[in-house]
């Protein structure tokens, strides 16, 4: 059954009456523009072909019910014209509240729901899962009631429920490439002004993600760690972001800096530079630039931003012995575990699964688990 068809059914069955519509939102991965974005920089980033799916229908009431299909079928139900709080035991109800509550903010011209979820985006592997349903469930509101919001909106709304209600800090990207994702385009970002622009993928290319399935400890502190030496770094050069520091600017002086804070400094400086070459290299469909910068980019998040670790490193060196200069590799999302992303030909995916499969845990004792996607649609009717 598809995604609809389980969202559908269970609508019908739970609610006893047919859902008058269905949207969906996907999941991202970013292929290059690693901890820029909160340095005001540039990412690249395409939605893939996983995604949160919600049918849903108006009520006549000011209620909102929500059933989540991949939590046991949890039922929430909260009403429009009480303050929405937190749901002291169902993580997944926040995420709907937030939404909820910050649309309110934005355009209060709705009234009550009934909706249903369910997803396939697979969480904890860095892949958007929660921007992925912040996004579904915004434009869900948004379309039942044709409420006069962007799909720009809806994302930022979606990171605002994250980063106020849900507590987790978060960098715009995730919720803007599940809004406005293109078919078979990556999108190149720039994280200050939110402009975008569609970079087409070159045809007969796989986005492979690969989950090293690295328990991820101290992700949150060291996260927050690496922001505050951006922070710092920018404090040194006495401008509000990176984005405002030239990379000339930064070697004239970088021996004046803490060592360390000048090793951060440096890879979000070369990650800006990289990825704007990358979305012009991917656009001339130059895979062997591509993979050049890609390559780059890892090395830095190895040895300038320190956020890899040795089972990521070892799954990049297997599948760049298996592809060469046929496409590109390199650890994607925050760190410290997570996935990698690979550009190949898709005559090599399966040898480069082979070679995962081979190699992987015999080198690092743990066992991968391989996507094969497709840059896809942002957030929709389905």
């Amino acid at each position: 059954m598809t995604l609809k068809n389980i969202t559908e059914t269970t609508f019908r069955q739970s609610f006893g009456y047919d859902a008058a519509l269905t949207v969906k939102a996907p999941g991202r991965v970013n292929l290059i523009g690693e901890h820029t974005d909160y340095n005001d920089g540039f990412v690249l980033p395409c939605a893939i072909d996983y995604e949160t799916v919600v049918s849903c229908a108006k009520r006549d009431d000011r209620k909102i019910r929500v059933i989540a299909v991949d939590c046991d079928h949890q039922q929430d139900i909260f009403s429009l014209d009480e303050p929405i709080l937190s749901h002291e035991s169902q993580q997944w109800s926040n995420y709907v509240r937030g939404v909820v509550k910050h649309l309110q903010q934005r355009d209060s011209n709705f009234g009550g729901a009934d909706l249903v979820l369910s997803g396939n985006v697979p969480q904890g592997a860095g892949l958007s899962s929660s921007a992925s349903l912040e996004v579904a469930v915004g434009k869900a509101i948004q379309t039942l009631y044709h409420l006069r919001l962007d799909d720009v909106a809806l994302a930022l709304n979606g990171q605002e429920a994250e980063n106020q209600f849900v507590g987790c800090n978060c960098g715009i990207m995730d919720q803007l490439i599940s809004a406005l994702g293109k078919d078979n385009h990556a999108l190149l970002i720039d994280c200050r002004t939110l402009g975008t622009r569609a970079v087409p993928m070159p045809a007969n290319v796989a986005v492979i993600i690969i989950n090293s399935n690295v328990k991820r400890g101290l992700v949150d502190s060291e996260y927050n760690a690496r922001r505050e030496q951006c922070e710092t770094g920018a404090r040194f050069f006495a401008v509000d972001k990176l984005r405002d520091v030239e990379l000339s600017q930064f070697e004239a002086v970088e021996h004046e800096l803490d060592p360390v804070v000048a090793k951060r400094v440096r890879h979000v400086l070369t990650e800006n530079a990289r990825t704007l070459a990358a979305a012009e290299a991917l656009a001339a469909g130059d895979l062997t630039k591509m993979g050049i910068l890609m390559a780059e980019s890892h090395a830095s998040m190895r040895d300038d931003f320190e956020i890899t670790v040795p089972p990521i490193d070892s799954l990049v060196e297997i599948v760049k012995q298996e592809i060469g200069t046929e496409g590109g590799v390199r650890m994607t999302g925050g760190g410290f575990g997570g996935c990698v992303v690979a550009l190949v030909p898709t005559e090599r995916v399966e040898s480069v699964r082979a070679a995962v499969a081979e190699q992987y845990r015999q080198k690092t004792g743990l066992k991968e688990t391989f996507y094969v996607c497709h840059a896809s649609e942002g957030t929709g009717l389905c």
